[in-house]
């Protein structure tokens, strides 16, 4: 059965979570633990307990109850089970940094644990969900797409991978994103060589991203700008050949017009092996 992270938790899904067999083993930097008196208790109650508060919204009660099961019982099956709800306890309450680490936690303890997929999915959706605009650093972006990749490598038949893989062409098409707005930045100041660079980073390694239309424009833009005439022709030429309908083909077709030219590929490019290799 597959659980997917929503927030917020409803109760209809305690049915789900508790028939869940987790792992053994909880960070004991976790919740709060002054949020606890220690009064030795039934190992069953404390985790029927945190599973009651998370049903009810105390998110912070319950992750501290997770821990506590534990903290009082390290060997028992309820700590196995304690640790992964955890973890997803801590996602909820927006605290990816400790969900990332009880997650981890647990595949590196249990990497052969039936609940190790869901362990590396709640890792993966923690970075995801803290990729931010592509103005902003993109180091949260780079570790969503590393940790979805390694869901999928591991476990390319879960519904985890199949969800992954949707979220990994976002994250591909965010960091591509941000190369063609730093590509952009340098075009605008002149600093072609650098431009150049950051389009054909594009064209080359985030070929099915929606970004790729407007890079192979840039390049010809920026080829035409510097007389660079064939490397203008061969970018227009992928451009149509790609995108025969899009507005930055007609721009690029526009341009070689202007110049008496017409798309065409030469064998011994640059954009002739990408081509080959890409297209």
């Amino acid at each position: 059965m597959t659980i997917y992270l929503r927030k917020p938790f409803k109760k209809s899904m305690r049915s789900i979570l508790i028939s869940f067999v987790f792992v053994s083993f909880l960070a004991a930097c976790g919740a709060d633990d002054s949020l606890i008196e220690y009064v030795e208790r039934p190992v069953e109650e404390i985790y029927n307990e945190a599973m009651d508060r998370l049903e009810d919204g105390d998110y912070i009660y319950a992750s501290a109850q997770f821990d506590e099961v534990e903290r009082q019982h390290p060997y028992s099956k309820w700590a196995r089970k304690a640790m992964v709800m955890s973890a997803y306890t801590y996602y909820i309450q927006n605290q990816y940094d400790q969900a990332i680490l009880t997650a981890r936690r647990f595949v590196a303890l249990y990497p052969g644990n039936e609940q190790a997929p869901y362990a590396y999915y709640i890792i993966a959706q923690s970075y995801y969900e803290q990729i931010s605009d592509v103005e902003r650093d993109q180091r949260n972006t780079e570790l969503a797409q590393q940790a979805l990749v390694e869901l999928i490598r591991r476990y390319p038949d879960s519904d985890y991978a199949r969800d992954a893989v949707l979220k990994l062409d976002l994250t591909l098409d965010h960091l591509a994103g941000k190369e063609m707005e730093v590509g952009r930045y340098y075009l605008k100041s002149g600093q072609y060589a650098a431009a150049i660079r950051r389009f054909r980073n594009v064209v080359e390694n985030y070929e099915r991203t929606t970004h790729v239309s407007e890079a192979l424009h840039r390049l010809t833009e920026i080829y035409a700008t510097l007389g660079l005439l064939d490397e203008a022709q061969n970018a227009a030429a992928i451009l149509g050949y790609n995108y025969p309908n899009s507005d930055w083909y007609a721009d690029s077709y526009r341009i070689l017009v202007e110049k008496e030219l017409v798309p065409q590929i030469e064998e011994k490019s640059w954009f002739s092996k990408v081509w080959n290799s890409v297209f």
